[in-house]
């Protein structure tokens, strides 16, 4: 069973200068470079409607189409994974990804993830690129996620996030006490001495989080994030650019600090943490069908009040 996508979107003049398969991999976001690639060859992706090849400099302003046939994603099998869904319609559904669940699988983990899911819990998923997910969550990380149920829908979705009119926020928790929120503007891409990894690099995308404090403990702090952009590894990134990781992190956190004058359960707590403290808590976008303006939130999970409760437990005490 396959299916055609047949899809445009404008270069930003921005982009002017940029190669036509960066530009592709950018605005057609949903699928891997290197698949891009080869519709370009193929002539499948058109620039003003004229056949280019993928190292082909853009000026800004063309118009990419692409028409292509996808095949159903048929060697994803369905599994019964337990999914905490918040909203559904026929269009949308939206989940409150736990920690621990790997969203798209991949070398190490070939299923048992959000995909697999997806698929049991909506057979029509198949037919849509990637079950339908058009944003990820870090294995670690908990909170929302919208997945389109039809195709139109996801483009409508890729559209907005392509647009940056996607609203999410993200509740995080950091090693260091803030002063005040603020706004990094820092480019990010690939680690140069390690590709698992991200960095903020001058040659990365452009990347902006803003982020304001909600309580601040003696040696740590709630903060508020709210994406501008939609980077890899984003706010793990960014706070750590900053020299506020967020505990947990096994990345980009460091070494472990523990406040001074901390009780030996706390210190437990803060050594036992088995994530970095990331919960994305608001998202809220336009549904794809009606226009309205779908806003929905999803509470801190057990594990980060737990923590939050500690913090506090150690700042009274030490008053």
């Amino acid at each position: 069973m396959s299916q055609t996508l047949d899809a445009q979107q404008r270069i930003p003049d921005h982009m002017a200068g940029f190669r036509l398969d960066q530009v592709a991999a950018e605005l057609f976001s949903d699928y891997s470079r290197e698949r891009l690639k080869a519709w370009i060859k193929q002539g499948a992706l058109t620039v003003d409607g004229v056949p280019a090849r993928p190292r082909d400099r853009v000026h800004g302003g063309e118009w990419l189409a692409l028409t292509v046939e996808l095949e159903e994603e048929a060697r994803f099998e369905p599994q019964d994974i337990p999914l905490q869904v918040v909203f559904e319609d026929d269009d949308v559904l939206i989940i409150d990804k736990p920690p621990g669940l790997v969203v798209h699988p991949a070398a190490g983990n070939p299923d048992g993830t959000l995909l697999n899911g997806l698929l049991h819990h909506c057979n029509a998923l198949a037919s849509v690129p990637r079950a339908g997910i058009v944003h990820r969550l870090d294995k670690d990380t908990s909170g929302l996620m919208v997945v389109a149920k039809t195709l139109a829908a996801q483009h409508a979705l890729v559209e907005q996030l392509q647009a940056r009119t996607v609203s999410r926020e993200y509740d995080a928790v950091t090693v260091g006490q803030m002063t005040a929120g603020g706004r990094v503007d820092a480019p990010i891409g690939r680690h140069p001495g390690d590709r698992k990894r991200q960095a903020v690099n001058e040659s990365g995308k452009p990347a902006v989080t803003h982020y304001r404090v909600i309580e601040r403990f003696r040696a740590h702090t709630h903060v508020r994030c709210r994406l501008e952009t939609g980077r890899t590894h984003q706010i793990r990134v960014h706070l750590a650019h900053l020299r506020y990781p967020l505990i947990g992190d096994p990345v980009y956190g460091g070494r472990l600090k523990l406040p001074a004058g901390a009780g030996d359960t706390l210190k437990e707590v803060l050594r036992e943490f088995p994530r970095q403290a990331l919960h994305a808590r608001k998202l809220a976008f336009v549904h794809p069908s009606t226009g309205a303006t779908m806003t929905l939130r999803a509470p801190l999970p057990d594990d980060l009040l737990m923590l939050l409760d500690f913090l506090r437990d150690d700042r009274e005490t030490m008053r």
